[in-house]
């Protein structure tokens, strides 16, 4: 009798297993209420990629994020190493084999990357008009709204705001150029102290110097060969111009934003860069900068953009990303990254928007120490250009300047 009874309750389990497994892909998230979304979610297995470059950031997705995620919903976020090329290779991959379930749900994206991967017809949507916080997004910022001049349409779901910026160690340099012309003549003052990684940030530097030789606005919309020719070449010309002057004469570049952060960190060059404008903070609290380390945005501005969460199409956890990504953009969430000790990633939310203690709640933000202060810096914002540019000018940049010799 006792083996018949747990012969019946191991039965009992297994069909309610089933029965939760038919659920999650029966349910047609785009018709279902969000309670119904949030119980098909319950017990599945979410699997991210994002860039782990960064410790602060691990350690916020590891020790907050996923802990918060199986407590509040019984969903296991599983975290992969990846960015753009790894992101947009196995999506090409799947493709190619016709697998019918990706390997990842929620991949951390933005720019070039999305377009990518809307050109592979590889993400799921739209999908933001579905997320309950989705009413606290600033979509009235033309700088969240569009990605890369792409409108998002509800393709990925905004996740932090920031803009680049220039670090500098105040010791070492009492006056910082205060503009990209004024950096030519530091440069050529200080030789061997500069040098621009040969990566994003890197790439969203020459876009932003770029786009201060041509002027604001003059190469916003699609891209154009002849504005890109123009412009690139006078960028190429003041680089070469330069590249005696940089770290090692120029005859070799940093790989990896990290590996120009240690130079600096080492004192072997005074400058390095952060897309986010207010990570000297966070470098400086973590011990990798040094305390006398300062951040700015020179005139006339630099790139101002957003990063997002996207669903891949033939995610098997379709219920689970989408609670996953309404929880990283919830007031919650939004404001644990974005204290200086912990990430300094800019919300995406109209704090306007939010319940009155939230509202609070971000208004006392630890105040920024050495990064500059987000309004002051809104007048200096560029607005992110085509995909194209981004995706000529790490080609370009390379034949045209690295290998020059």
């Amino acid at each position: 009798m006792k083996n018949i009874n747990i012969f019946l309750l191991l039965l009992t389990l297994l069909c309610s297993s089933c029965g939760n497994s038919t659920q999650q892909e029966q349910l047609n998230v785009q018709e279902a209420d969000w309670a119904s979304i949030e119980q098909a979610a319950r017990g599945t297995t979410v699997q991210m990629m994002m860039w782990q470059g960064d410790p602060l950031i691990n350690k916020y997705m590891q020790d907050y994020v996923k802990p918060q995620l199986q407590k509040q919903y019984g969903i296991t976020l599983n975290i992969n190493s990846g960015q753009g090329k790894d992101i947009v290779g196995l999506a090409l991959g799947e493709k190619e084999t016709g697998k019918e379930t990706s390997e990842i749900d929620v991949a951390w994206i933005n720019g070039e990357t999305f377009y990518q991967l809307r050109q592979l017809n590889a993400l799921y949507g739209p999908f933001t008009e579905l997320l309950p916080n989705n009413q606290y997004v600033n979509w009235q910022n033309p700088y969240i709204a569009r990605d890369f001049q792409q409108p998002v349409e509800g393709m990925e779901a905004p996740w932090g705001n920031v803009q680049l910026a220039f670090i500098y160690n105040a010791d070492k340099v009492k006056t910082p150029p205060a503009s990209f012309e004024e950096l030519e003549t530091y440069v050529r003052s200080n030789p061997g102290t500069f040098t621009i990684p040969n990566e994003f940030t890197g790439m969203t530097l020459l876009k932003s110097w770029m786009i201060a030789l041509a002027g604001k606005g003059e190469l916003a919309g699609e891209f154009d060969e002849a504005k890109y020719k123009k412009y690139s070449q006078q960028l190429w010309q003041k680089l070469n111009n330069l590249k005696p002057y940089f770290w090692k004469q120029g005859q070799t570049f940093p790989a990896t934003l990290s590996q120009l952060h240690q130079l600096y960190a080492n004192g072997e060059v005074n400058f390095t860069f952060s897309n986010n404008d207010g990570e000297v903070d966070n470098k400086i609290f973590q011990g990798v900068f040094p305390e006398s380390s300062r951040a700015y945005v020179p005139e006339p501005g630099t790139i101002q953009n957003t990063h997002y969460l996207g669903i891949m199409k033939q995610s098997g956890s379709l219920p689970g990303a989408l609670v996953v990504i309404n929880f990283l953009q919830s007031p919650e969430a939004q404001y644990q990254k974005a204290s200086p000790k912990v990430w300094a990633d800019g919300t995406v939310l109209a704090t306007e928007k939010l319940p009155a203690e939230w509202q609070e709640k971000f208004q006392n933000i630890p105040a920024r120490e050495h990064a500059p202060d987000r309004a002051a810096i809104q007048n200096k914002a560029f607005e992110e250009l085509a995909p194209d540019y981004m995706i000529r000018l790490y080609d370009d940049f390379r034949r045209e300047v690295i290998e020059q010799n």
